[in-house]
């Protein structure tokens, strides 16, 4: 499935949901679609401003659906989330649009529009010039979290030409040494993966100072320090994902002093 550009942060919607509510407001009031124009000045101002609110409550209600839908694809945004987050904001902001149109607009009078007109002559029009605010607008934002993401990556580079490994430091687990190579332990998606790079254990600890060295074979990143574990009679610890590294005796006390203030 196709991955797509997205922000999952509620705050960062609220600027979407805010455009949404000014563009709704201003293309009613200068265009004046169907009976708009009927309206005064004043029931102008007091109606077409809660169409833009109901435009942008309708969406930020619908990032509960949005929220689902991230948490069911194990935090990873898919074109078919997208399509499907879309199409259940516009089916929820037609019920409540209608509702309003009905019970507001149009209350006590014998001939509202029929279901059909309303929506074919009147919702449809409003969503081709909507919608591109939301569209446009959630591209916009998730393309920016991307770049943010990968500027602030760190990169472990191999010896060989084409020989490196781009992650958040955070997603970062812990690096094994094996004969010519390093085990690099770390998360993507929540998910653990390890990739073999071709380099020195003693040139990473010296790229990444903020690493801990546990064991002559190993780094780790002390955040993921989960808890203390013996296994015949020799110390050791269990970080992300149930990975147990051993403690030599050499680097217990500075392990020790390293791990304490993280733990809680």
């Amino acid at each position: 499935m196709k991955t797509y550009p997205f922000d999952p942060l509620i705050k960062h919607h609220l600027f979407i949901a805010l455009g949404l509510a000014i563009w709704i407001f201003v293309f009613l009031y200068f265009t004046e679609p169907l009976d708009v124009n009927e309206f005064g000045d004043t029931e102008k101002l007091i109606y077409l401003p809660l169409y833009g609110l109901i435009g942008a409550t309708c969406y930020m209600l619908s990032l509960s659906i949005q929220n689902l839908l991230y948490k069911k694809s194990n935090q990873v945004w898919y074109l078919r989330n997208e399509a499907i987050f879309i199409a259940s904001f516009l089916i929820f902001s037609f019920v409540v649009v209608r509702t309003f149109y009905l019970y507001v607009i149009v209350y006590g009078e014998s001939n509202p529009y029929t279901l059909s007109y309303y929506t074919t002559n009147i919702f449809f029009p409003s969503v081709v010039t909507i919608l591109p605010i939301v569209v446009s607008g959630r591209y916009a934002l998730g393309r920016y979290k991307t770049k943010r993401i990968e500027a602030s990556k760190i990169e472990i580079l191999g010896e060989g030409n084409y020989e490196s490994l781009r992650l958040l430091f955070d997603d970062l687990i812990c690096i094994q040494s094996s004969d010519n190579y390093v085990e690099i332990s770390f998360l993507d998606t929540g998910n653990l993966k390890k990739q073999l790079i071709r380099n020195k254990l003693s040139v990473i600890a010296t790229q990444f100072p903020d690493l801990i060295r546990t064991h002559r074979s190993y780094l780790i990143h002390p955040t993921h320090f989960q808890s203390w574990k013996t296994e015949n009679g020799k110390l050791g610890l269990i970080l992300t994902a149930n990975i147990f590294v051993p403690i030599s005796k050499t680097y217990a006390t500075a392990v020790k002093t390293a791990i304490h203030p993280t733990t809680k």
